[in-house]
């Protein structure tokens, strides 16, 4: 059942139609990521569901209640800003104390759960510390405990890792995952950065210009993205131009020029023959064999750059008039291809995905 739900929700700004037509249901104690890149209306989705931003049409739900005209302090909402707003002032009990004081708690029980928000999020022992004795990721520790412990219905959290290190930014993925799976915490999060969303959400809506393009499970928008946009925005994409041969029974064929290969066709408007579209094959699914005739190929090519990144080769191959870029495995039993070297291109079917 949904608890969060965004009726047909739009957001204009003078002649900006910053959000359109919105539609989304999440449920209780959900991981739901709004994705997209800047301007797309992420955030302005997230800071309306807050209460900060009106929207001009469309209402907005939690557990059944209309919430769309109530002040943010009557929402039972909680968010955890970029630049998680720490105040350099206070200690980091003060700080996780601040809710708490403002709904009249008494000493005891304030003192009861803050040790307790200490505890959860791994910060025991840094009670008398200030903001400047914090590293990025304590900073991002202690913006969390003061949002979790005035125990909202919901968590919002706005590009929370954008101001870390890489290293720093891969801890704390799986660590506020882990957070959300034990409080249960219904959580929408926003993000450019796909690898976030991919590795943290139970869902993920993927907006662009203001509309929601696609929204499903992290395995469903990488291997099957219900557009060209969503195909090269998440992971890395090879996309071949072709024409549709031929569709039988959810099954297609695409004439790429050099080769017809077969393919799944997409859900939704059944494709026609001879419509232009694209073939989506993920790097990592294209295999390279050499040249022989035991086995046709789906396609031939050659290698035009072989590049080393540790535990992969990345080669660029030169095939079907465009370079596909293929990620290999690098192991000592994996033959090393060369620039130059004429290369058989192998993937499975359900590994070639048609998108318009």
């Amino acid at each position: 059942m949904s608890y969060v739900e965004f009726q047909g929700i739009s957001k204009q700004f003078g002649e900006t139609l910053a959000v359109e037509d919105l539609d989304i249901s999440i449920a209780q104690g959900e991981f739901f990521s709004l994705l997209g890149p800047s301007g797309c209306g992420k955030s302005t989705t997230l800071r309306m569901l807050a209460g900060f931003v009106t929207p001009t049409t469309g209402q907005i739900h939690v557990h059944g209640r209309d919430i769309t005209r109530l002040p943010p302090e009557a929402r039972d909402i909680g968010i955890v800003f970029q630049n998680y707003a720490i105040f350099p002032h206070m200690t980091v009990y003060d700080n996780i104390a601040f809710g708490l004081v403002e709904r009249n708690m008494t000493k005891r029980d304030i003192r009861r759960k803050v040790e307790a928000a200490l505890e959860q999020v791994g910060m025991s022992g840094y009670e008398r510390r200030f903001e400047r004795e914090l590293s990025g990721g304590q900073k991002q520790r202690v913006a969390l405990a003061r949002v979790l412990v005035i125990e909202p219905e919901i968590l919002l959290l706005d590009e929370p890792l954008s101001a870390l290190d890489k290293k720093m930014r891969e801890e704390m993925k799986f660590w506020i995952k882990e957070i959300q799976r034990s409080v249960g915490i219904t959580t929408i999060y926003v993000t450019h950065d796909q690898s976030e969303a991919l590795t943290m959400s139970d869902r993920i809506a993927v907006m662009e210009g203001g509309r929601v393009l696609q929204v499903g499970t992290p395995v469903e928008i990488y291997e099957y993205p219900a557009s060209r946009f969503v195909a090269e925005f998440i992971g890395e994409s090879n996309l071949l131009s072709g024409r549709v041969q031929e569709v039988t029974d959810g099954r297609c064929e695409i004439d790429l020029g050099p080769a017809a290969v077969p393919a799944q066709a997409p859900s939704g408007a059944p494709l026609s023959e001879g419509s232009e579209v694209a073939l989506l094959i993920r790097p990592e699914m294209i295999r390279l064999h050499k040249v022989s005739e035991d086995e046709a190929p789906m396609l031939e090519g050659r290698i035009a750059e072989e590049v080393y990144q540790g535990s992969l080769r990345r080669y660029q191959v030169e095939t079907a008039g465009q370079k596909l870029t293929v990620e290999v495995a690098n192991r000592p039993d994996l033959p090393l291809r060369s620039a130059g070297e004429a290369v058989a291109l192998y993937w499975n079917t359900e590994s070639g995905v048609v998108v318009r």
